[in-house]
């Protein structure tokens, strides 16, 4: 196998920077057009800094900061 293949990729999140719920521009990069979370293979997060991007989603979409669903995406 080429070692292209198995880049070694690099986290757009520092490990110390912490993920805001009100952060919105931020989340808004990890999410697709319809409303969705992006997946951490796309992302390029750690497994706690997609667990954290996680639920600061949520937050968001429960303090009406982010739409559950966006429909004209």
């Amino acid at each position: 196998m080429s070692s292209s293949f198995f880049k070694k990729r690099l986290s757009p999140i520092k490990p110390g920077d912490p993920i805001d719920y009100k952060d919105v521009d931020l989340l808004k990069k990890f999410i697709t057009e319809r409303g969705k979370i992006l997946p951490r293979r796309l992302t390029g997060l750690t497994a706690k800094q997609q667990r954290d991007l996680t639920n600061a989603v949520k937050r968001a979409r429960i303090v009406a900061l982010l739409p559950f669903v966006n429909p004209e995406g």
